[in-house]
């Protein structure tokens, strides 16, 4: 069992809602070197990890090069090869650089998209309860029922790599 001071605090960023995107009141998390990355299929790492603390409806695969969000799941990334530029929150948020080992956890409205990557780079996704998740581009007309379904989300039961005592509930309870 991964005691409480084995964790990774996680790097907090916050996104409000610039008229296009609604972001989120909950912080974006970003927990660095989450896994060795030196396995033979750290993928897979990361797909059991994310299953065990009940993140699944996983894929593998890279981030989206244009600006999107789910309205109806938070998504987590774990960074299993190659590094990328992130920019998250929209046209004026911030970007981010991830590597092989990165986790990201994406609260439901906040904009993501790669803005410039490396050839091996590559992510598995997964979604708390693996729940089916929507892609928004933050076209007029879309918010009302987003907003709706962001609203509506519960919060997930588990942080996606430490089970029921990691840092997500105890972070996101607070925001």
């Amino acid at each position: 069992m991964i005691q409480q001071q084995d964790f990774i605090q996680p790097e907090q960023l916050n996104f409000n809602d610039d008229g296009i995107f609604p972001n989120s009141r909950l912080p974006l998390l970003v927990y660095r070197h989450a896994i060795t990355t030196d396995a033979k299929d750290p993928s897979s790492i990361f797909e059991q990890r994310f299953a065990g603390n009940d993140w699944t409806n996983s894929w593998r695969d890279g981030v989206y090069s244009f600006p999107h969000y789910h309205s109806t799941s938070h998504e987590v990334l774990g960074v299993y090869s190659g590094a990328a530029t992130l920019r998250l929150g929209g046209e004026h948020g911030k970007n981010i650089e991830v590597h092989a080992g990165d986790l990201i956890v994406i609260p439901a409205g906040v904009a993501h998209q790669n803005v410039g990557a490396s050839d091996d780079f590559g992510v598995v996704g997964a979604y708390p309860e693996g729940r089916r998740w929507d892609l928004l581009r933050g076209a007029s007309g879309e918010r009302p029922k987003a907003d709706h379904n962001i609203a509506a989300l519960p919060m997930p039961e588990n942080d996606p790599i430490y089970g029921a005592e990691g840092p997500l509930r105890k972070i996101w309870k607070s925001a």
